[in-house]
């Protein structure tokens, strides 16, 4: 398609110069390039086709940047990029250097905050509404969050606060995407709408409020005529009962009936409440029909869709966790599901549709997730809670106050552990054993491959206190799980391969180690074999396998740890810390990420760039202990 209009868009102040009539075609062509960008990318697709008119709207309506806009989650901002001076970059999306998947403030002016954990909108647009009341500045802020962002209790909190605060500019539209439009949203919501929103509406509610207010039954009746009018229209008694002037239900994909209303609802003052209808997939007829398998596909052709890959593929450990869920739910029948709503990227399709009764979604809430984990354990239930390495953080305290403490039996299975790729610094699971392994009662395996990883979530399973299994995005090296359920030793690592050179006198240290957790096992035994090096799975970044590792570090000169985490109080720092309290000095060189939040683009080369594939561990170790690797002589002189 060709995009004439689109292309005279360079930002939002080109768009606010056509006429409303060229807004549909505009429409049109941003949907259609859209489609065609995100198929050769790759990239989120089904929320931002529902997106489209929504955004023109409100770049349309609102002086943007200096009315800030704030997208929860905000892997709905394409459209949003795109009118605003970033159509040209849309081919670098979310690749290394490139645009990112989400709004990012060092990226562009008119991404306010950054956004890609959810229901935070609501929060940081009334901060920003409030501080634009303090400094004096007549602009508005506009948080735009999800049906799904809803069910968390921060977004509640926010309304909460958000709703006594009487003279600020402040507008939240729900974005609902999860219904369907039912008969009553057409032409009468749509001017019920623009009449509730507008001036006369909001002085009439006023004046009446104030005449009425004196003589009860009167004032009784007019409230009730109100809610009435509005119960015609949507919801509206649980927004407005936090403070806010609901509108709608309105169809999100109407910009008749878009523009008005947030025209007049421009004019308001105090906290404003808009709910708009779209629908996922909108415009694309295949993404229509399966917004899941169309939320964030790869790269495809448009007039074919998206083709299953055929013969013989790897499968993920979010594959290989799910497998054992059902395997494990089919053995013990204490054992409970639980996702804070995320049943497709964490694994548990499968778990649902076979254990129903025992599977439970609560939502994007991580924290009661946790403790609703807690509580089912507290009564001799097995709750395996599946979620996200860098989502388990938003539920930190109930993680040590109602878990921990109480050293309840959950299992946490932390899927995105590590470098997440195309999501970036917001997905990537770099701090879990940081934050996990200084929490007392807590246990933290590192499976290395997808055989590991089955192993070790049935030895988590067993243990009568919180353990943790971290596991990376996408597939291993193959290493075909077994069938049964049997679990590892608890708490101890694997020697994986011993240095060849023999020491120049009996019993002396010689040469160095590499202490591996999770899956860089791999690319540290290819470094090793190139420098004759002791490699040791350790499997457990807590406990460590103190027996173990004493011995390894009285019979070699120098350690090495790697790990795809943070360095400061990863694993690697648990080792220095044990190695200390055995009395056993030994320099150790701490390979991992560094102190800096890594963006977005190819797992492996961003790995690479890290010096954490089997050349960048390689060339570490030879800069750091060259006299010591494949030279059979002694030179290093320990250190503390």
């Amino acid at each position: 398609m060709i995009h004439t209009l689109l292309e005279t868009i360079q930002d939002p102040a080109d768009l606010r110069r056509l006429p409303r009539a060229q807004l549909k075609p505009l429409a049109d062509e941003l949907r259609s390039f859209l489609l065609e960008s995100v198929a050769r990318t790759g990239g989120h697709l089904s929320s931002n086709l529902g997106t489209v008119e929504l955004t023109i709207a409100l770049h349309y309506v609102f002086d943007t940047p200096r009315d800030r806009l704030v997208w929860d989650v905000g892997h709905q901002t394409y459209p949003h990029k795109i009118l605003t001076g970033r159509r040209e970059r849309m081919a670098t999306l979310r690749q290394l250097g490139g645009l990112s998947g989400f709004p990012q403030r060092t990226e562009s002016e008119y991404d306010t905050f950054g956004t890609a954990h959810s229901s935070t909108s609501i929060s940081a647009a009334l901060g920003m509404a409030i501080a634009a009341q303090m400094k004096g500045e007549d602009r508005h802020a506009v948080a735009i969050i999800g049906d799904g962002a809803m069910t968390a209790g921060m977004a509640f909190e926010a309304l909460n606060n958000a709703g006594v605060q009487e003279d600020i500019r402040l507008l939240v539209i729900l974005n609902d995407n999860d219904m369907s439009i039912s008969p009553p949203v057409g032409a009468l919501n749509r001017y019920l709408a623009q009449l509730l929103s507008g001036q006369f509406y909001a002085a009439a509610k006023n004046v009446g409020r104030t005449v009425l207010k004196p003589v009860p039954p009167l004032f009784e009746l007019a409230r009730r005529l109100e809610q009435g009018a509005k119960g015609m229209v949507g919801p509206a008694t649980l927004f407005e009962k936090f403070g806010f002037n609901y509108v709608g239900p309105i169809d999100g994909h109407d910009l008749d009936a878009l523009i008005p209303t947030l025209e007049n609802l421009r004019q308001l003052r105090g906290p404003q409440f808009l709910h708009v209808v779209t629908k996922k997939g909108q415009g694309y007829k295949l993404a229509e029909a399966d917004p899941v398998a169309y939320h964030g596909p790869g790269k495809f052709d448009p007039a074919v869709g998206i083709v299953p890959p055929t013969g013989a593929v790897k499968p993920t450990f979010t594959q290989i966790f799910g497998q054992w869920l059902c395997d494990m739910a089919e053995q013990d029948p204490r054992l409970v599901g639980i996702t804070p709503a995320m049943r497709e990227g964490s694994g548990l399709v499968e778990f649902h549709r076979r254990f129903p009764g025992r599977y439970h979604d609560v939502g994007i809430a991580e924290q009661h997730a946790v403790t609703f984990a807690a509580g089912l354990a507290c009564e001799g239930l097995k709750p395996v809670v599946a979620i996200y390495s860098t989502f388990l953080q938003r539920a930190y305290d109930q993680l040590i106050h109602d878990v921990a403490i109480q050293n309840l039996p959950v299992v946490f299975a932390l899927d995105r552990a590590g470098l997440v790729g195309a999501d970036g610094a917001t997905h990537a699971g770099a701090y879990d054993i940081a934050y996990l392994r200084c929490i007392p009662n807590m246990a933290l395996a590192c499976p290395a491959d997808e055989r590991e990883c089955r192993q070790l979530l049935s030895t988590a399973y067993a243990q009568n206190g919180p353990v943790a299994v971290r596991y990376p995005r996408g597939a291993g090296v193959g290493v075909a799980p077994l069938p049964g359920l049997e679990g590892l030793p608890f708490g101890k690592a694997e020697l994986r391969r011993l240095r060849l050179s023999k020491p120049e006198r009996e019993g002396a240290p010689q040469g160095v180690a590499i202490l591996a957790f999770g899956t860089l096992l791999y690319p540290a035994l290819e470094a090793a074999e190139r420098l004759d090096a002791t490699v040791v799975n350790m499997r457990w970044a807590k406990p460590l396998d103190l027996e173990l590792l004493q011995e390894i570090a009285a019979t070699h000169e120098a350690l090495v740890t790697v790990e795809e985490g943070c360095v400061a109080g990863g694993a690697g720092s648990a080792v220095g810390e044990a190695l200390h309290a055995a009395g056993l000095l030994r320099p150790v060189l701490q390979l991992g990420l560094p102190d800096r939040f890594i963006e977005h683009g190819d797992p492996a080369k961003l790995l690479a760039l890290q010096g954490l594939d089997a050349a960048g561990i390689e060339a570490s170790i030879r800069s750091r202990f060259g006299a010591l690797v494949g030279s059979g002589r002694p030179g290093l002189k320990a250190v503390a």
